[in-house]
């Protein structure tokens, strides 16, 4: 029985463990969405675009409408080719990078042209993806933290909410959701590229330009410069974005191994403890399902003590997505309850994603392939 425990004992740990902060997590949510906003700066958000994507017109309308006195939006793109016909939204500017680094992704160039091209009277730069489609409170909920002393930039996240939904839309929104759940009070390892915000003096006393330079990923590396200044990245749970689009198990699987990818080589330290953690999750769920079939009541007990935290983890991580994201209240009565059944199914696709991460160098993103040689050192290909 020693293999068994070998699996067993870490994986009943870390189920418990993984409990740990969810009630002071649930607090610090319920406490950011009462707060609002006492001064409101002029802002510029930011949002890249690249080639026809499902819902592009109406996410772009979206952050064209947000509940905010006094900001511009700026849509950035490599060329006029990028931007499909009729998705612009009235009163936009629009930048073209051109740019040609082959170092560097093309998200980054285009950013970085667009930072540049801003209004001088704006005094927050906040950035947006094209695939998501922001509540109009969304900005306000961005705003609010950068006014506290320590905090030198706010994030929100992705919460993934197709309708109608289909299997792996649905799987997309478990497996995605484990992220959002590492996000509360306190200081936060990451800024989400998808909604995070700045202010302009932080943004140039962080050097972000130097950070973005040669890099693959935005998100990250304005991370590291935040916190090599020795400020704080505060989450905004106002700002949770929700995600329309479908996808497909292919399309599902590249992204997800995207994902990881970046994170292995952004951070390393987060993607072997992740694999650790889902080796022992998995092996321990195989060795008690195995153990339950040969006969061992013990080992059924063993089976729900493993399971029954993670999908509480998991119907608590959807219960707070629903009070961050009141328009999509209708979604989450229908849909919720496969953020706690699923949760299962997703550890062992996570563990699945996490090895397919460990092998390969390479990786497509919006059209081009890129080889991550090191964190500071990445080619198109």
């Amino acid at each position: 029985m020693l293999w068994y425990w070998f699996f067993v004992g870490p994986a009943l740990l870390l189920a418990l463990v993984s409990l740990r902060g969810e009630r002071k997590r649930a607090a610090y949510v319920a406490d950011r969405l009462s707060q609002t906003a006492e001064h409101l700066p002029p802002a510029s958000v930011i949002v890249p675009v690249k080639g026809a994507e499902e819902g592009l017109r109406e996410n772009l309308l979206a952050l064209a409408t947000l509940d905010y006195p006094d900001y511009e939006l700026v849509v950035a793109a490599r060329s006029a080719a990028d931007i499909p016909p009729g998705v612009l939204p009235a009163r936009v500017k629009v930048v073209l990078a051109h740019g040609d680094d082959p170092r560097t992704a093309e998200k980054v160039q285009n950013l970085a042209a667009a930072v540049r091209a801003v209004r001088k009277r704006s005094e927050i730069f906040a950035f947006a993806d094209s695939d998501g489609r922001p509540g109009r409170g969304w900005l306000r909920a961005l705003v609010v933290p950068l006014a506290e002393p320590g905090v030198g930039a706010a994030t929100g996240y992705r919460w993934f909410t197709p309708e109608p939904p289909t299997f792996w839309t649905l799987l997309r929104s478990v497996w995605d959701a484990v992220a959002a759940g590492t996000l509360g009070p306190g200081d936060n390892s990451f800024a989400w590229g998808g909604a995070m915000a700045m202010r302009k003096e932080t943004f140039f006393e962080a050097h972000v330009f130097e950070h973005w330079k040669h890099a693959i990923t935005d998100d990250y590396t304005l991370s590291d410069a935040v916190h090599a200044i020795g400020l704080a990245i505060a989450y905004a749970p106002g700002a949770l974005t929700p995600c329309f689009d479908h996808t497909g198990a292919r399309r599902f699987f590249s992204w997800a191994r995207r994902q990881l990818a970046i994170t292995r080589v952004w951070r390393p330290r987060l993607w072997w403890l992740a694999l650790a953690a889902h080796f022992f999750y998995c092996g321990g769920m195989a060795a008690s399902i195995a153990a339950s079939i040969a006969g061992n009541r013990l080992a059924e007990w063993a089976l729900i003590a493993q399971l029954s935290p993670g999908m509480l983890k998991g119907l608590n991580r959807a219960t707070l997505a629903k009070a961050s994201l009141p328009e999509c209240e209708p979604w989450f009565k229908r849909h919720a309850w496969v953020h706690a059944i699923w949760v299962p199914l997703a550890t062992w696709v996570w563990l699945a994603v996490l090895l397919s991460s460990a092998f390969g160098n390479t990786i497509e993103w919006r059209g081009y392939r890129y080889q991550l040689k090191s964190r500071r050192a990445a080619q198109r290909v």
